[in-house]
């Protein structure tokens, strides 16, 4: 034995040539997983290049269509929310594509910001919900214990995380399917650190009964460009970046993800998100106590939540079943001289609909007694119906206890006891003047019709030297906004800011910029605060986003 050491040992050639075929595997494997990779990105590549004609191909159809026949509005109409359709679907695949760039170069970066998590519930309800009806699903969010409900973090990367998952349930799941969501927190344990004492966990659960994935597939559910070959799932529009996006984010937030699948049975996605919060600064509803709400709902589970959302208050709950049970209830107190403050609308009574009790309520117990209604059907449906018949507010579900008590702590207020829920589409902004700046002539007209429509006076600015000019030539406090592009000739919207931020005057110090560019990324919106910059519109701008800004500006101009 010591013999055959000792050669081995003198026989450097050995040696070499072990090293050498070590090297040689090393090598095979590298390059057999780089042709992999390059097979990978070929086929996205292929894919895209499918997947971008296929809404360009719509839009131009559909515009062509619409131009054939502009005298038809029906048609036009038609054609118009085909177009919608593509081009937001024609922007996701952009925004995967940007996304996993960013994260292959390592560019990607998160955002801290205080944020509300039933504003980010609301946003994510909205955003899957009509997919959901659209394709005759049964979709059931439900939110367990919440113990903070004021977060810190990126508010915009975890609603990306969360829609991504349950949109690809909504796909991946033939029509009539059934998908649950659940979202909870708990606290950290004695046992855990300090960092982890000072923060709270986030649960999210989506389980559906879809086409489910194999158990090799569950092995590269995260890499990039993957996606499940068979017949159905190529018919389903996708890239296969957006799971991996969804891991990377969650590792950057220092989180888990954990994935479980049936073929032919289907998912279960589990995610563990460790955030900061903030102590809740809201309303004071210290003068809710003591204050009875009647409660009209037949499902036990949705009562049960309200009952304890308004204990917790230290309000008095009384809770009926039925239309007949609310106007018994309601003649008895008035009787005595004990009315509730508040009627709270469910979803379900076991006589008569929400709104017919609405009407029956509002017309005997006058014009100023607040009725609330709690539903998860969208208010854009039930607006006109519901304020015809004198509902005084609108909660969105899925519930929480700050919207429930702020909702409460305003009509129980004297001076607002008819609350405007759709204040962003209906208020009068006549006599507020915004300077546009921008550079490309159809982004003009896109924003001035915009703005136009909301009784806005606009002036438009081409480049930021140009806006300047038209500013320092306006009286003082003139202009309530500035929407402000950034690349631009001659002066880009930064340095134009940065600019008007010097100007001897009180209302440039003052004035709201907004940026309004396609620039999205987290280092983006820190470049525009640096400039000067309030905040950050990406494009395309929604309507809805538009009167947002408009909406807070005009009540802070009312303040001033």
């Amino acid at each position: 034995m010591d013999t055959m050491k000792k050669t081995d040992t003198q026989n450097p050639e050995l040696t070499d040539i072990s090293d050498l075929n070590l090297q040689l595997q090393m090598l095979k494997t590298a390059l057999t997983q780089a042709q992999e990779a390059n097979r990978a990105k070929s086929t996205f590549l292929s894919n895209m290049s499918h997947d971008i004609r296929t809404p360009m191909n719509a839009i131009a159809g559909m515009t062509a269509i619409a131009l054939s026949h502009i005298d038809e509005k029906a048609r036009v109409q038609d054609c118009l929310q085909k177009i919608q359709t593509a081009s937001s679907h024609l922007m996701s695949l952009v925004n995967d594509v940007l996304d996993i760039s960013r994260i292959d170069s390592d560019r990607m970066s998160l955002n801290e910001e205080t944020f509300s998590l039933a504003d980010l519930v609301h946003d994510i309800t909205v955003i899957v919900r009509p997919q959901a009806v659209q394709k005759g699903h049964d979709l059931k969010i439900e939110i367990g214990q919440i113990y903070q409900e004021t977060l810190i973090g990126d508010p915009l990367r975890l609603r990306q995380i969360l829609v991504n998952i349950i949109g690809n349930a909504i796909k991946y799941t033939p029509d009539n399917g059934e998908i649950l969501v659940r979202l909870f927190q708990h606290r950290a344990d004695d046992t855990a650190d300090s960092r982890d004492q000072n923060r709270i966990f986030l649960d999210f659960t989506c389980e559906d009964n879809g086409i489910g994935m194999s158990s090799e597939f569950l092995e590269r559910i995260f890499v990039p460009f993957e996606r499940v070959k068979n017949a159905a799932v190529n018919k389903i529009e996708g890239t296969g970046l957006g799971m991996s996006i969804v891991k990377s984010l969650i590792d950057r937030m220092g989180g888990q993800i954990k994935v479980e699948s049936t073929e032919g049975v289907g998912s279960s996605f589990q995610i563990r998100l460790p955030l900061s919060f903030t102590s809740q600064d809201g309303k004071n509803l210290e003068r809710l106590a003591g204050k009875a709400v009647l409660i009209a709902e037949s499902q036990e589970q949705q009562a049960a939540r309200l009952t304890a959302f308004l204990q917790e208050a230290d309000m008095i709950p009384l809770h009926v079943k039925s239309g007949l049970g609310a106007v018994t209830c309601l003649t008895q107190a008035s009787s005595e001289h004990h009315m509730p403050c508040a009627l709270l609308l469910g979803q379900e009574l076991e006589d008569m609909s929400p709104l017919e009790l609405a009407a029956h309520i509002r017309q005997s117990a006058g014009p100023d007694f607040p009725i609330v209604l709690v539903s998860d059907v969208d208010w854009a449906q039930l607006e006109y119906r519901a304020t015809r018949v004198g509902v005084s507010a609108f909660v969105p579900c899925p519930l929480f206890k700050s919207r429930l008590l702020n909702t409460l702590s305003d009509l129980t207020d004297t001076d607002s006891s008819h609350q405007d829920f759709s204040a962003g589409a209906s208020t009068d902004y006549s006599g507020c003047h915004v300077l546009l700046v921008e550079d490309n002539e159809l982004n003009q007209e896109i924003a001035l019709e915009m703005l136009s429509l909301n009784g806005v006076d606009a002036e438009v600015a081409d480049n930021g030297a140009h806006a300047l000019e038209k500013f320092e030539a306006s009286p003082e406090y003139y202009f309530d906004l500035i929407f402000m592009d950034v690349q631009m000739p001659v002066m880009d919207g930064y340095e134009a800011t940065r600019r008007l931020r010097k100007l001897s005057r009180k209302d440039a110090e003052e004035v709201w910029v907004v940026a309004m560019t396609a620039n999205a990324f987290v280092e983006d919106i820190r470049a525009a605060k640096d400039a000067g910059m309030n905040e950050h519109l990406s494009k395309p701008v929604s309507m809805e986003q538009l009167q947002d800004v408009l909406y807070r500006q005009l009540k802070k101009r009312e303040k001033d």
